[in-house]
């Protein structure tokens, strides 16, 4: 049941900043200048499933684990706090159209994924090498974003 829950629990916070996305990029994001290495919008929804998959299973790792309590719920926070701003950086970036804003956010959310990896290697390190697929996205779409924001 915990594997389920932590699954679930990225997924759905991706699905319902999915919304957000559907509506920008259906609206400015179309018309919007790109640059040169902007993936094409079909790539991201699988791209995404797979990332939320990892890190849903990497906080079950994390969870499952008998370890420090201190630890472990300072991982959990961790993990939460990077899981919000991904919530977040949707809505700015697609919703409230301010990819300057998001650009800023997006970085904060770097930081906290940083931050979660290195607490969760403390109890798993499989849990945190799942979350390095997420942290190189993040990292990319951090370069896609800052180059939107410059080119608009």
């Amino acid at each position: 049941m915990k594997l389920i829950i932590s699954i679930l629990i990225p997924l759905l916070v991706g699905g319902i900043s999915g919304y957000f996305t559907a509506s920008g990029v259906e609206g400015w994001y179309a018309a919007a200048n790109k640059p040169w290495f902007n993936p094409p919008n079909w790539i991201f929804a699988p791209v995404w499933t797979v990332l939320y998959i990892l890190m849903g299973i990497a906080l079950y790792l994390v969870w499952k684990t008998e370890t420090i309590r201190a630890v472990k719920q300072m991982a959990i926070i961790l993990f939460a706090v990077q899981l919000a701003l991904n919530f977040f950086w949707s809505l700015i970036f697609f919703k409230l159209q301010q990819p300057g804003w998001a650009f800023a956010e997006i970085i904060a959310m770097w930081v906290m994924i940083v931050a979660t990896i290195l607490w969760f290697g403390k109890i798993s390190s499989t849990a945190a090498w799942l979350m390095v697929p997420y942290i190189c996205w993040v990292s990319f779409a951090s370069v896609l974003n800052y180059a939107i924001w410059k080119l608009n």
